[in-house]
């Protein structure tokens, strides 16, 4: 009798057209890098209103809450995001919580981050139709579940005013769950998804439009097996209202829009598909709040690059 293993895997992490946003969910070095404490709701339904051929939804639908706060008493900051991820019959909740030591570099400051996740992953074979019928790595399986637990690593380095750039690894160990069926000849196993990112920004100001911000940015994600590559670039209104445009390599154009009240911005998206296959349109939509913190620390004019 031959034994295999099969390690299955979720779609591709998810990012999202907001991107910018999410940072402390992909990169555990931006905990605490802004003046404040931030908390970010970012809900995106993708492809909205795809349907299998039964009439079942399958679109992907994402829901991230994530947080981040620095921390003077530990040099540094700490970070949580909780994520749910739902594509057709498959389930995932993501949560972590993560902590980054800052390195003062005079005019600038690099954050090294850790956090620690925990994934429960659920699957409802039984709604599954493989090509190949008694497919004996999904015979007898209905819906499953498994915890998995795996960490976070990232470096991102901040010129207030003037540039970023990070780097970081999601899921490093690309843990494995025990076998979902004790009893079939081919074991199948969940598995996280290491998943590489890579961000750049150089938000500045008009010198002869001080009320206007450009703000342009790039963010690589890559699994190895697949590369996602998006640019985007916003004009910012005196810190109330911005305008901007995604370009998602050989995938969608987003449209974005933005207002801030107070300390409380609300967000918007709408990606316009370019891959043809009958794909509709998504939507993205976001509520973030800053409550601002006097640290006390030495004059220096910081801005958060959570620009909206």
């Amino acid at each position: 009798m031959t034994m295999a293993a099969l390690g299955l895997k979720a779609q591709q992490a998810p990012i999202f057209t907001n991107y910018s946003n999410s940072y402390a969910y992909s990169n555990a070095g931006f905990f605490g890098m802004s003046e404040g404490i931030n908390v970010l709701g970012l809900y995106r339904m993708q492809w909205a209103g795809f349907v299998d051929n039964e009439g079942n939804e399958i679109a992907p639908k994402t829901f991230l809450l994530s947080g981040d706060m620095p921390l003077r008493a530990l040099h540094g900051g700490l970070g949580f995001s909780i994520m749910q991820d739902k594509l057709g019959f498959e389930n995932n909740v993501n949560v972590g919580l993560g902590y980054s030591f800052h390195v003062d570099l005079g005019g600038s400051t690099l954050g090294i981050g850790l956090a620690g996740t925990l994934l429960n992953r659920t699957v409802d074979f039984s709604q599954l139709h493989p090509n190949q019928e008694n497919d004996p790595i999904l015979q007898g399986l209905g819906e499953e579940s498994a915890m998995l637990f795996d960490f976070n690593v990232g470096l991102f380095w901040q010129i207030p005013e003037s540039f970023y750039v990070g780097f970081s690894v999601v899921n490093v160990l690309q843990s494995m769950s025990k076998a979902l069926s004790d009893n079939s000849e081919t074991s199948a196993s969940f598995t996280t998804d290491r998943t590489f990112y890579a961000v750049v920004g150089y938000p500045f100001q008009f010198e002869n439009l001080p009320m206007l911000s450009f703000v342009p940015s790039v963010s690589v994600m890559s699994n190895i097996s697949s590369t996602q590559f998006n640019a985007s670039a916003r004009v910012i209104y005196n810190n109330l209202f911005s305008l901007g445009v995604n370009y998602r390599f050989q995938e969608s154009i987003g449209l974005m829009a933005g207002v801030t009240i107070k300390d409380f911005t609300i967000a918007y998206s709408y990606d316009i598909n370019m891959m043809g296959l009958g794909l509709p349109g998504s939507h993205e939509i976001g509520l973030s709040y800053c409550f601002k913190l006097d640290l006390d620390r030495t004059p220096r004019d910081y801005r958060s690059v959570r620009y909206l």
